[in-house]
C-alpha cells in the first residue's frame, strides 16, 4: 500500500496520460518527441486502471487523456471508465479525428467530461496546411454533434506566424459554436515546433496586437466563454511557473510507462525516468530521481535564490533553458536578470524564408 505523501511535496492534481503517440495529424507544431513511442510499447487498459486508482490515492484531481491522439486507441472507454471509477475528472484532448456521433455515445457512457478540440486555423487550406492532412472540415463538422451531448467542451485556437493576424476572425469562428471554455495558445518551441522556429514564430507586433484582440473578446464574451490565453515566452520579461513548477503539480505518463514532471523533460540529457511498471506513482511523486531534481532552490542560480519571484515561477523552464542555453539548470533566459536574455532578441525573429518545414 503506498503511503501518503509528505507535506513538503503536496500530491499532484492533474494526471497527464500520453495513451498513444499514434496521431493522424502531423502539425508542424507538434509537441511530442522527435523520437516517438512504438504501438507495441503501449501501456495496457489493465495498466492504467492500476495507474488511475494509484493517482487517486495521491490526491488527483484530473485525468487528462492525450497522445498522439487518444482516438487511435480502441480500448478508450475502458480508459475513461478507470478514471471515472477512480474518482477523477475526465477531459480528453483530440484531434477529433476519428470520432462521431455513435462512438461519442461510448465515451460519454464511459464517463468522459471534457473535450478539448484544437484548430490550427480558420482557413480550411490553412488549417489543413499546419496539420499535414485534411482535417479541418471534419473538425467543423463536429462540433455540432458534441454540442449534442452532456460535455464541457474548450475549443482551443493554436496561434503562430501565420494565422495570427486573422485572431478576431478565428475568435469569431470558434464564438459560432459556444464553446465552455476558449483556449488561444500560441505555439511553445519544443519538439517540432522548435525546428519550425523560424516558421512559426510571431512578430513583437502581431503579440501586442493579439493581446488587445483577446481582452476585448474576454469583455464580450464574460459570462458566455471563459477565455484563457498563452503567450510565447520569447516576448516576456519574466518566465511563467512552467506546469506549475517542476514536480509540483502535474505528472505526466508517456505511452510506455514513464513518468516526467513535463511533456518536454526527456529532452534533459542524464535525466532517468522510472516507469509505472516498476514502481507506483506515489514513489515515483516522493523520491523519484527526476521529480526531486529541481525541485526547491539548493539547485538554482544565485540570482534565482535571491529573487522575490522564485516562488512564483521557480526560475521557469527547464526544457526551454536547456534548449536555449544548453544548461537546464539556467536561468530561463526569458527573464530579464539571465545572463542569456539577449538571445531572445535574435531567436523572436522570424525567418524570411519559411522553408525547409519539418514534421513530425
Amino acid at each position: 500500500m503506498s503511503t501518503a505523501v509528505p507535506q513538503t511535496h503536496p500530491g499532484p492534481l492533474s494526471l497527464i496520460a500520453e495513451v498513444t503517440h499514434r496521431c493522424p495529424l502531423h502539425c508542424l507544431y507538434c509537441s511530442n518527441p522527435l523520437e516517438l513511442k512504438r504501438h507495441e510499447e503501449e501501456l495496457s487498459a489493465d495498466d492504467w486502471k492500476r495507474i488511475c486508482a494509484q493517482a487517486a490515492g495521491l490526491g488527483v484531481l484530473h485525468l487528462h487523456l492525450t497522445g498522439g491522439e487518444p482516438l487511435a486507441r480502441r480500448d478508450l472507454p475502458e480508459l475513461i471508465r478507470a478514471g471515472r471509477d477512480a474518482g477523477l475528472y475526465v477531459n480528453m484532448i483530440t484531434s477529433g479525428i476519428g470520432l462521431g456521433e455513435e462512438r461519442m455515445a461510448a465515451l460519454i457512457d464511459a464517463g468522459l467530461e471534457h473535450v478539448q478540440l484544437s484548430f490550427q486555423d480558420l482557413e480550411e487550406a490553412a488549417a489543413n496546411h499546419i496539420a499535414g492532412t485534411r482535417a479541418h472540415a471534419h473538425k467543423l463538422a463536429l462540433l455540432p454533434v458534441l454540442k449534442k451531448f452532456p460535455v464541457a467542451l474548450t475549443i482551443n485556437l493554436v496561434v503562430h506566424r501565420l494565422n495570427l493576424d486573422r485572431l478576431d476572425v478565428f475568435i469569431a469562428m470558434a464564438e459560432e459554436f459556444e464553446p465552455d471554455r476558449l483556449e488561444i495558445a500560441h505555439v511553445q518551441y519544443y519538439g517540432w515546433a522548435l525546428k519550425n522556429r523560424g516558421l512559426l514564430m510571431p512578430t513583437e507586433e502581431q503579440v501586442q496586437q493579439s493581446l488587445d484582440v483577446i481582452e476585448n473578446a474576454r469583455q464580450r464574451l464574460k459570462g458566455r466563454i471563459h477565455i484563457e490565453a498563452v503567450v510565447p515566452d520569447y516576448y516576456g520579461r519574466f518566465p511563467k511557473a512552467c506546469m506549475g513548477g517542476w514536480g509540483r503539480q502535474v505528472m505526466l505518463i508517456d505511452p510506455t510507462g514513464q513518468a516526467l514532471p513535463c511533456h518536454a523533460a526527456a529532452v534533459i540529457p542524464g535525466m532517468r525516468f522510472d516507469n509505472v511498471r516498476d514502481r507506483d506513482l506515489s514513489w515515483i511523486w516522493r523520491h523519484s530521481e527526476a521529480f526531486e531534481r529541481f525541485r526547491g532552490d539548493a539547485w538554482m542560480p544565485e540570482t534565482c535564490r535571491a529573487c522575490s519571484r522564485k516562488d512564483q515561477d521557480f526560475s521557469g523552464c527547464r526544457c526551454q533553458a536547456l534548449l536555449l542555453t544548453g544548461n537546464a539548470a539556467a536561468m530561463d533566459p526569458v527573464c530579464v536578470y539571465s545572463p542569456d536574455h539577449s538571445l531572445l532578441e535574435t531567436l523572436r525573429l522570424p525567418a524570411a524564408d519559411a522553408f525547409p518545414m519539418w514534421r513530425g
